[in-house]
């Protein structure tokens, strides 16, 4: 195996013809290889052995028998021909859609007044199209209509004519990009090409604003526009609720900053940020600035707050119950299932097989010589993986070992490898040891089995997919029984993981807020017909009918008594087979309050209550999302601009 792998990694071409793929998946090179390393465009089709030029699109073109630029090949079969057309098309439509984006992108910039000129014209000034005379035209050279000393006319760059003209306003933009120190794809945003267009409808002579416009009047106006565009998030606060969510931290310079923001169906809003490094974060401190974020935000509005397992977090709870009953305060899902995956990772029979990964990706990552023959083998992957978190990336990190098994394997059985000094030293002799140990692999397989499942939760409540209110506590029920499976429903094995499990989520993931969505979400009752026989559950629920309608024995009847009856027994709507049929997968194109909208309209409070319910996130991780903008933001400005300026500059 070792003369194998060394042979293999030996061939230049092999080795550059991998380089190549750089990871990009394209479904070419199942049937491509390079056959000249001097030649990147110069390929050789592995069915027929036939040598085309052109690159991987010709060589697609030459599988799936597409005439016109390559001889069709003899040897592809009907799934071959259909996978390389599909892939061809495909990158077309992708082109269009880019080229259709840019084009709207382009056309939404229109000067004020110039309405009336398309009401009148009945079209958009188009700018003026150049000719053969503008060959002879003044070059480019933007200080002129800077000083005024000459006058340009416009200039449109599309035509091949005016190719070095383009590339000296390309110039032009790349100095002040690199001279400003603006990230590359900064120049992708559909903003800048906004920007690009009205400076070209604009024509020579326009002026940037000064340093005072975009800190006052200009940043003021965005606001103001951002506000204008949040509109529909506004209205679906007040139509199906919203959530509160903080979060603290500490920046580089161990200042200690609060985000507050709020999230309902539509996305996370940015509220406010700030620095709290002079006071003491207790429970009434954090409370009087979530409650006045709620007085901000409607308190007919608000469902939840949402915010870590903190114990002065937890404190605020008391003090939300006495001024705002009708408020729920919701521990992180995010946060309590990293201390789930924590938890079990310091089991010993886990601890143990993440405390070897970590040696030998220490190892190979240490020096330059083992990371670039790792590199080589895996062709160009590294094998550590960061997360959002120290245990994702663990778990990210043995996946990617897994994965990568064979090829670690065959890397340290190499010649390479035991001719280099690495090879006979004492830790390179425990990599070694580590990669080629069965039962190091069978106890990575091992965490595989028992982290996935609570990875795969965590996932959904730290995504923005969709709200997870309605999902977290079924999720979390299938994970236990995956867990279970892994260990083959051997008690003594599954026991201590699932105490664990059920120890953090105690109090935090079986809030009422997360039974009640459970119960309401159509695609676990309608799989499980006696879930209304689950006290806990309803439990939950009751406590959620009496806190949506306080103080209202009458409602509260209804909606329990009558509408729920409706809803469980499947009566009416809610036994047709479209409605069944609308929740039987939980696919990317469910969405229980879509489902509700539709077959929920004959319990209207049941309907309301719901719909408020299942909108609802679970994690305050949409807080820690702008972190890194308002950290960069107020780290480099911190001096120069107030509170109110550094909270603008984030919201918008």
């Amino acid at each position: 195996m070792a003369g194998t792998t060394s042979s293999s990694a030996s061939n230049p071409i092999s080795e550059l013809g991998s380089s190549l793929k750089r990871g990009l998946g394209d479904i070419g090179w199942e049937y491509a290889e390079l056959a000249d390393a001097s030649n990147l465009d110069r390929l050789k089709c592995k069915l027929c052995g036939k040598l085309v030029s052109g690159g991987i699109y010709r060589m697609k073109q030459h599988i799936a028998h597409i005439k016109g630029n390559v001889a069709p090949c003899k040897k592809s079969s009907d799934k071959d021909k259909a996978k390389c057309k599909n892939a061809i098309e495909e990158a077309k439509s992708k082109k269009k859609q880019k080229s259709r984006h840019e084009a709207e992108v382009r056309q939404e910039v229109i000067f004020e007044g110039d309405e009336d000129n398309e009401a009148s014209q009945g079209t958009r000034r188009m700018p003026h199209t150049l000719g053969p005379m503008d060959r002879f035209a003044t070059p480019i050279d933007p200080d002129s209509s800077l000083d005024g000393s000459r006058k340009m006319r416009q200039q449109n760059i599309n035509d091949a004519l005016f190719k070095q003209r383009t590339h000296s306003v390309h110039q032009y933009l790349a100095r002040w990009v690199y001279e400003a120190g603006i990230p590359f794809h900064a120049v992708d945003s559909d903003s800048f090409k906004r920007f690009v267009e009205v400076v070209g409808q604009f024509g020579p002579g326009y002026r940037p604003p000064s340093q005072y416009q975009l800190r006052e009047p200009l940043l003021k106006e965005e606001v103001e526009r951002t506000k204008s565009l949040l509109k529909k998030q506004e209205e679906e606060w007040a139509l199906n609720g919203c959530s509160i969510m903080t979060d603290a931290w500490s920046d580089r310079k161990r200042r200690s900053i609060m985000n507050l923001c709020v999230n309902c169906a539509e996305g996370t809003t940015f509220l406010s940020s700030k620095e709290a490094s002079d006071e003491a974060h207790t429970g009434t401190y954090i409370f009087e600035y979530v409650d006045k974020c709620i007085e901000d935000v409607g308190p007919q509005n608000v469902v939840q707050v949402v915010t870590d397992n903190a114990s002065n977090n937890m404190a605020a709870i008391d003090l939300m119950k006495l001024k705002r009953p009708n408020i729920f305060w919701t521990s992180c899902a995010t946060h309590t299932l990293n201390l789930m995956l924590q938890g079990i990772g310091n089991q010993p029979r886990f601890k143990g097989v993440i405390e070897r990964a970590k040696s030998f990706t220490i190892y190979i990552y240490a020096h330059h010589k083992t990371l670039a023959l790792m590199r080589k083998f895996t062709k160009k992957r590294d094998i550590v993986r960061p997360g959002v978190t120290r245990f994702a990336t663990a778990f990210l990190t043995l996946q990617s070992l897994m994965e990568k098994k064979n090829e670690l394997r065959a890397m340290i059985t190499s010649d390479e490898w035991n001719e280099s000094k690495h090879a006979k030293s004492v830790k390179g002799k425990a990599a070694m040891n580590i990669a080629l140990s069965a039962s190091f692999w069978n106890g990575v397989s091992l965490c595989l089995k028992v982290f996935a499942p609570l990875v795969k939760v965590l996932r959904l409540v730290d995504g923005d997919r969709k709200p997870s209110m309605g999902f977290v506590y079924g999720e979390l029920l299938r994970a236990k029984e995956e867990i279970k499976m892994a260990f083959k429903d051997q008690e003594t094995h599954y026991r201590p993981i699932l105490d664990i499990v059920d120890g953090k989520a105690r109090g935090r993931l079986d809030s009422p807020l997360h039974l009640a969505g459970y119960l309401l979400n159509p695609y676990y009752t309608y799989a499980n017909p006696g879930l209304e026989n689950d006290n806990v559950v309803m439990d939950g629920f009751f406590t959620c009918v009496e806190t949506f309608f306080p103080d209202d024995i009458q409602t509260q009847s209804l909606v329990t008594n009558v509408e729920l009856h409706k809803y469980l027994k499947k009566d009416d709507g809610f036994g047709r087979g479209l409605a069944k049929a609308g929740c039987a997968q939980n696919d990317d194109t469910y969405n229980p309050v879509l489902w509700w909208n539709i077959y929920g309209n004959l319990v209207p409070r049941l309907q309301s209550m719901a719909k408020r319910i299942l909108s609802l996130t679970t994690s305050s991780s949409g807080c820690e999302r702008n972190w890194s903008a308002f950290e960069e933001i107020y780290t480099k400005k911190r001096n120069r601009l107030d509170t109110t300026r550094l909270n603008n500059l984030v919201y918008v």
